[in-house]
């Protein structure tokens, strides 16, 4: 197992439907990051979220 180093990324890709929380949930992960010190990015894709459609928001 080698060791973490302090520039390793990691990505969280969070998925759901318009109207279950991606977005908020993605805000909430982003600020939590933040405030252990990390720079927390992030993009999201809701075209469909008023439709019930497909929402994705990434985390980096």
């Amino acid at each position: 197992m080698s060791a973490r180093c302090k520039y390793d990324t990691t990505n969280i890709l969070v998925v759901g439907t318009g109207g279950q929380g991606v977005m908020t949930a993605t805000e909430i992960l982003a600020e939590a990051a933040i405030a252990l010190g990390h720079d927390a990015k992030k993009t999201e894709v809701a075209g469909m979220a008023q439709r019930g459609g497909v929402v994705s928001s990434h985390l980096r």
